[in-house]
This record gives C-alpha cells, structure tokens and sequence, in this order.
C-alpha cells in the first residue's frame, strides 16, 4: 500500500472533527479514477426515494468499482459529491452513509451542489481518485 498521509493542518479549520481531511499527500502509486457513482443498479432498479439511500448505493457501486482496481475506501485520495439542489440537511442525510462506507479514512472531500445529474431521479454522485 502506498504511503497515503492525511493532513488538518491547525491554521485550517478542523475538518478532521467532520469526517475528512484538508489535505492528502501519497507516495508514488498506481492511480485510479474512478467515474461518478450514482444510486443504479446493474438491473435497472429505479434509485430509491430518499438522498441517504441513494448515497448509500452509490458509496456500495463506489466500493465495487474500487474494487475491480484492487482498492478499497483506505486508498482514497479524493472524492467529490455533487448533490442536487444542495441544501444542510441534505447534505447531513447524504453524507452519514459516506462516513460509514469511508470507515474512519479521513480523505480529501468536496460537496458541490449541482442543478441535475444523468438521470431527472438521481440525488447524488460520488467520484473518487485512489492511489493503491
């Protein structure tokens, strides 16, 4: 496993205290980019109602794309939500199920809020940079 440091330095806010880190620094590696992850299934399941489920699903089809590369959520570098309509609570209900599916590894993460995703049911998509 590479090297992988994550970094709240103290002259930045705390956002290790929120679940990621302000900075991430590796060591030379195999990278994987890994495309935006949405709430669909390979069935075609409609995405379920809620944000926290979608963002659920969509954290499960990221951990299988990690996966498929030979990484898992320690190896995230980065990562980015785009949220649909963003809004506090949205982001609250989105992002506890990200946490979980994180484990505990602080990565370098960014919300945007966005007006729409690739399909007029989709809540969230998460999009991720790893380092194995």
């Amino acid at each position: 496993m590479p090297d992988i440091e994550r970094i709240n330095p103290d002259t930045l806010p705390d956002a290790g205290a929120m679940g990621y880190s302000q900075v991430t620094t590796c060591t030379p590696g195999k990278m994987i980019f890994i495309s935006g992850q949405v709430a669909w299934t390979p069935g075609g399941d409609p995405p379920p109602a809620s944000i926290g489920e979608q963002a659920a699903l969509a954290a499960d089809n990221l951990g299988k794309a990690l996966a498929s590369a030979g990484a898992g959520p320690e190896h995230i570098v980065s990562a980015r939500a785009f949220i649909v309509d963003y809004t506090e609570e949205k982001g609250a209900e989105a992002f506890a199920p990200i946490m979980t599916f994180l484990g505990g590894h602080q990565v370098a993460f960014t919300a945007i809020g966005c007006s729409a995703l690739a399909g007029p049911s989709l809540m969230i998509e998460i999009e991720a940079i790893a380092v194995v």
